[in-house]
């Protein structure tokens, strides 16, 4: 009997080509981007998974609040990972990492360096406490001594080829000696971590530091088995006082109880390894993380996407009943029962869906590398044969075949033989209120996912023409100018001769994504409880300002005129009003703040030469925070304001420069507005994604909207014939077709505005700086739209209303 059913259904399926192919295409687009969005989802749900103790993992972070100076970080102070074992017995174990900038590595005695950014100090017990697979050396005894680190596997084959790099010497910044003690497998993409290299923690003098105010080390605590975190966390309030207490009265002259009366905090707090990667976005972060809300989104776009293909689906099967009616009486007339007639219709429908589904995962493979570039992931096909992908396309096949074949199967099968056979069934247009409902539920969704794709756009073209109190536009960063020691000021000037080049600055710190340095202020020369302030700090050269176009508000930036500026500093307008002075008297004034190391920390004051105007240092998400700029040397970057002329040629010339002063040393180079860009990298992933998605999403309901119209058309092929018979035109025909579907888009729209009006405000709640959301991006979605279906109504319209009215009456 089911080898009947099947036959039938395949000679309907070729019978009805046009039909089939509509909801063959329709049904495989909509699973396609279900399958691949899919994998996204999962891939950022299972990020940090693998490790098997992954549930009783947490960070050790910290918040503080200082004179309303918030201060929130994903870092821990150096004594508190060893400490937590021995004071808390529930702690199992914990690791520490410290961040660390890029590395030159080369193997001794060779001339061939490498450039490596991804590198950590790691203590000792690392690869006991994590699940990373160390493929050579000890993992016992490999970060134990200093000077010696790890590994990766690609990084070992760049330096090493196919030698076992196991006891060998590398050089790192053509400085010191250190000892290969080991090599790791790569590190798994879905993992918060993707470091290149580890050096031991041992080889760190900060690490052994016991101040607890100062932040700098990523801190894992293992809990015991089925421990509660927050039974741990309630305990860290006698951590602070025990600790953080005497620190408190010791800089700010200030009891702890006096330090929280006065609205201040301070406290430790633990987050679940698993949450970081969707969860986390904190200052000291060791990787650029994802955000759950684009997961969210994400699946919201590929259940859209699927129900769009599936009303496809839906709409053509019951608008096809009425052509099948006639079958249904005669096969009754013939003597089939209600359950059989069931059968077969849930059996077309589960076969259509099959072959959609065989289909989506073949574009599924032709596609995915072009969809990994687009998410910037590495996801691999054979996920999506694995038991739990194909459960779910089991489940999308019962369902998608189910709702599909229901209406015929359960609605048709009930119908009387006699009435159908005389031809008194209605399944018009205007009869089809299910239909019409999810014509507008289509276009509903389509029109939601235009207006996304306008407002992400709008945003990211904000952000790119915003006035940003910096110029990010012409600045060409070379990188690692202390690969030249004490030439890098000679390679500045000669670069400067060039007249290409108008500028020159040597500094770490850059307005964009870069490593964040807090430290704590005060007015005056001594500190007290109700006047410390944490502030950024960095330290810039002489023509800092000039290079980057920071104006200044009042005074003047740092001169080689005035060798006082080694102990002067400016600040921007945020930091002033924070600490409460005018504009008037501030230069002038005396500021100071802590420095040192461990026991010999002690006070440096600093005159206060120039308020800057405030710029925007960070991301646009945030805003503008109390800023202080000192005079010193640093040299992560010269950055060079150069002209729009012949840039490789500059570029060129800037890389002969650097053979000369630092021959056989990587040459790298970026652009600060290409920094820039990669700080919005989700949203520009966002914009894109949702902007593919749309058309796709806008094509499917397209597809439907076309097989509605020939059904429609051919349903009143005979009232067209009378008409254009009577004199009507060709133009009022295509009118009268497409003015019922119109209405329906026209009603899709007044839902999807206010709908995407809310979801988009939601979102652009991230950016502290934001544009406006114009009313014209509504009324230019609902005209896309409008447009679209009428093109594809007026096609087919035309069609029908080109027939010959004797071919359309010739029956009668």
């Amino acid at each position: 009997m089911i080898k009947n059913y099947l036959n039938v259904a395949l000679r309907n399926l070729f019978k009805h080509k046009f039909y089939s192919l509509i909801n063959i295409l329709g049904l495989s687009i909509g699973l396609t981007c279900f399958l691949m969005i899919s994998l996204y989802v999962v891939d950022e749900l299972s990020y940090d998974t693998f490790h098997s103790d992954a549930d009783r993992i947490y960070r050790m972070d910290f918040t503080g609040n200082i004179n309303g100076s918030e201060f929130i970080t994903a870092l821990a102070s150096a004594p508190a990972g060893p400490t937590m074992p021995v004071e808390f017995p529930e702690v199992e174990a914990a690791t520490r990492l410290r961040s660390t900038g890029n590395w030159i590595i080369k193997e001794k005695n060779t001339e061939d360096a490498y450039n490596e950014d991804a590198v950590v100090y790691a203590d000792h017990n690392f690869f006991q406490f994590w699940d990373f697979n160390l493929k050579s050396g000890n993992p016992e005894t490999c970060l134990e001594r200093p000077n010696t680190l790890v590994i990766s596997e690609s990084l070992a084959s760049k330096v090493f080829g196919e030698e076992n790099p196991v006891g060998k010497i590398v050089v790192l910044d053509n400085n010191d000696d250190w000892e290969v003690t080991g090599v790791f497998e790569d590190m798994p993409t879905n993992s918060h971590f993707n470091f290149e290299m580890m050096l031991s923690m041992e080889s760190r003098e900060e690490a052994k530091s016991t101040m607890w105010m100062s932040f700098n080390f990523n801190t894992y605590l293992k809990l015991q088995e089925g421990y509660d975190p927050n039974d741990l966390e309630a305990k860290f309030p006698g951590l602070i006082e025990k600790y953080i207490g005497p620190e408190i009265q010791n800089f700010m002259g200030a009891s702890l109880e006096e330090f929280y009366e006065a609205g201040n905090d301070a406290g430790f707090y633990l987050f679940p390894l698993l949450d970081i990667h969707l969860k986390s976005d904190k200052l000291g972060e060791l990787n650029v993380n994802g955000d759950v809300k684009y997961v969210l989104i994400f699946t919201a776009i590929a259940m859209f996407i699927l129900i769009l293909a599936c009303i496809n689906f839906m709409n053509l099967s019951t608008a096809r009943s009425a052509g099948r009616a006639k079958e249904v009486g005669v096969r009754k007339v013939m003597g089939a029962y209600k359950s059989q007639l069931r059968k077969q219709f849930l059996t077309e429908a589960f076969l259509i869906t099959f072959i959609s589904i065989l289909i989506a995962y073949g574009l599924s493979f032709l596609l995915l590398n072009q969809f990994n570039t687009l998410a910037d992931k590495a996801m691999v096909f054979n996920s999506l044969l694995s038991p739990a992908f194909l459960l779910i396309m089991l489940g999308v096949l019962i369902v998608v075949g189910f709702l599909a074949g229901s209406y015929p199967a359960f609605f048709l099968s009930k119908f009387r033989p006699v009435e159908v056979l005389k031809g008194k069934l209605n399944l018009g247009l205007k009869g089809g209120g299910l239909r019409s409902t999810l014509v507008v539920l289509q276009f509903c969704v389509s029109i939601i996912m235009i207006i996304g794709t306008a407002i992400v756009y709008q945003q990211l073209s904000y952000i790119q023409n915003k006035k940003l109190g910096y110029s990010k536009d012409h600045i060409l960063m070379i990188h690692d100018p202390w690969l030249m020691d004490d030439k890098a000021d000679s390679y500045k000037n000669e670069a400067l001769q060039h007249s290409n080049i108008l500028s020159g600055t040597m500094s770490s710190f850059l307005p964009v994504n870069t490593a964040d340095n807090n430290n704590a202020w005060f007015p005056g020369s001594n500190s007290t409880k109700s006047e410390t302030y944490i502030f950024h700090e960095y330290r810039v050269d002489h023509d800092y300002m000039e290079t980057l176009d920071i104006e200044l508000k009042s005074g003047r930036s740092f001169s080689k005129d005035f060798p006082s500026d080694s102990l002067a500093v400016v600040l921007n307008e945020a930091a002033m009003h924070k600490i409460g002075w005018t504009l008037e008297e501030t230069i002038g004034k005396t500021i100071s703040t802590f420095d040192g190391f461990q026991d010999s920390i002690y006070t440096v004051s600093y005159k206060v030469i120039g308020i800057m105007k405030d710029f925007h240092f960070t991301s646009l998400k945030d805003q503008i925070e109390p800023l202080i700029f000192k005079l010193g040397r640093s040299r992560g970057f010269v950055s060079f304001k150069i002209t729009n002329e012949n840039i490789p040629a500059t570029i060129g010339f800037l890389e002969d420069k650097w053979n000369e002063f630092a021959p056989s040393q990587p040459f790298a180079y970026s652009f600060l507005d290409e920094r820039f860009n990669e700080m919005y990298e989700n949203e520009q992933k966002l914009g894109k994604i949702f902007g593919v998605f749309a058309f796709l999403a806008i094509f499917i309901a397209c597809l439907g909207l076309y097989g509605l119209a020939a059904f429609t058309a051919e349903q009143r092929r005979k009232e067209i014939g009378v008409r254009k018979v009577l004199g009507a035109s060709i133009s009022s025909i295509i009118t009268l077709l497409s003015k019922e579907f119109l209405k329906l888009v026209g009603i899709a729209f007044l839902i999807a505005a206010p709908i995407s009006y809310y979801f988009m405000s939601e979102w652009l709640q991230d950016f502290e700086n934001r544009t406006n959301i114009n009313p014209m991006v509504f009324l230019l979605a609902g005209i896309i739209a409008l447009v679209i279906a009428w093109v594809t109504m007026g096609f087919q319209s035309w069609n029908a209303a080109r027939i010959n009215p004797a071919r359309s009456l010739k029956d009668e």
